[in-house]
């Protein structure tokens, strides 16, 4: 086979994935997730230190119900919505971030965001001031952390595509190592210098903790508006997946495809660490666990990723609030324990398969 002829061909697979329409199949993975996620959704607006029936839960939504409508609607309708929505961003965030860094093994946090906005907050707790301004500094420190990378990265993001052969992604995956040992080093200075009454919040916020969440219209509308900005490009994403040349290859813009990813990856990490701390597993186990299940098709996994993040993190939410009621265990925690056998049985079973 010549070299024209082998370009060819794998031009032409690179573009399998770029064409055609979502199968009956994927439109059935959606529909089964979407209800699963509404499942778990009702069941921990009924559960609880105090549980109540589905009755229960639909008078209270409905605007009657006395003492149980103010648990329903006041308490954990805004925490189980956040629990979606943040759930949803982090797994939305993780699928695309491993597009960017072509690595199944990369994770929202992995270019430093999380250790920015940890940084922030906790150097705000450590001031004593509000939670609004808490979590006003984890979003800014997260911004910090997402500008350091653009600026250290602007090769990356601006010029690479104009030469042929270079690839991006460990160079990105490199800076973002280094700027998390940073943070790292920081977040631990101030841990060390704050008083001990504040540590416990501290390590609440650091592993993750929905517990007071009352605002989930940011993260609702961040979820959908993310969704919305890069589902157009799940084509090119398919094509980004083959490598930087063979995308270039096929006419994708690199360097705007590869902004895009990034911008969008950064704000939904940003907005999820805000709203809830650093909850772990999610954005790394469940585009994982989707892809072998749909493979990696964007335009089916990008969507999936959404739902069924978002439903695993009110799962989680859920046995944090009852496990042990009336005590609340940080969600993180629960992530943590889902999220280690579950993509320990992935990796084992991808092995059997291959």
């Amino acid at each position: 086979m010549s070299r024209q002829e082998s370009v060819s061909t794998e031009l032409r697979h690179a573009g399998d994935g770029v064409s055609g329409v979502i199968g009956p199949h994927v439109l059935g993975v959606w529909c089964a997730l979407g209800l699963v996620a509404l499942l778990v959704m009702v069941g921990s607006l009924m559960l609880g230190s105090s549980a109540y029936a589905p009755g229960e839960v639909l008078l209270a939504l409905a605007g009657r119900g006395g003492p149980a409508r103010d648990v329903v609607v006041e308490l954990r309708l805004p925490r189980t919505l956040a629990a979606f929505a943040t759930g949803g961003l982090l797994a939305l965030a993780g699928a695309l971030m491993q597009v960017l860094l072509r690595n199944p093994l990369a994770d929202p946090y992995v270019l430093g965001l999380s250790g920015g906005a940890a940084a922030g907050a906790l150097g705000a707790m450590v001031i004593g001031v509000g939670a609004l301004f808490v979590n006003a500094a984890a979003f800014g420190g997260a911004m910090l952390a997402m500008s350091m990378v653009f600026v250290l990265a602007r090769r990356e993001f601006f010029y690479r595509e104009r030469s042929a052969g270079l690839d991006a992604a460990p160079t990105l995956l490199l800076i973002g190592v280094i700027l998390a040992a940073g943070w790292g080093a920081l977040i631990t200075a101030v841990l060390s210098l704050a008083p001990d009454a504040q540590l416990r919040g501290m390590i609440f916020w650091l592993v993750g903790d929905l517990n007071g969440v009352d605002s989930y219209g940011v993260p609702l509308i961040a979820l959908a508006a993310i969704l919305v900005a890069v589902y157009p490009r799940a084509r090119a994403l398919n094509v980004m997946a083959r490598g930087d040349v063979t995308a270039a290859a096929l006419g994708v813009s690199v360097g705007a495809t590869r902004r895009l990813i990034y911008l969008c990856a950064s704000l939904a990490t940003a907005i999820a660490v805000t709203t809830a701390g650093s909850i772990g597993f999610i954005g790394l186990v469940v585009p994982h666990a989707l892809r072998l299940q749909m493979g990696n098709d964007q335009r089916a996994l990008l969507p999936a990723c959404a739902l069924a993040g978002g439903a695993l993190l009110a799962l989680a939410d859920t046995l944090a609030r009852t496990v042990l009621a009336p005590s609340q265990l940080p969600v993180g925690v629960l992530t943590a324990l889902i999220g280690v056998p579950s993509f320990l049985m992935l990796l084992l079973n991808g092995k059997r398969r291959t």
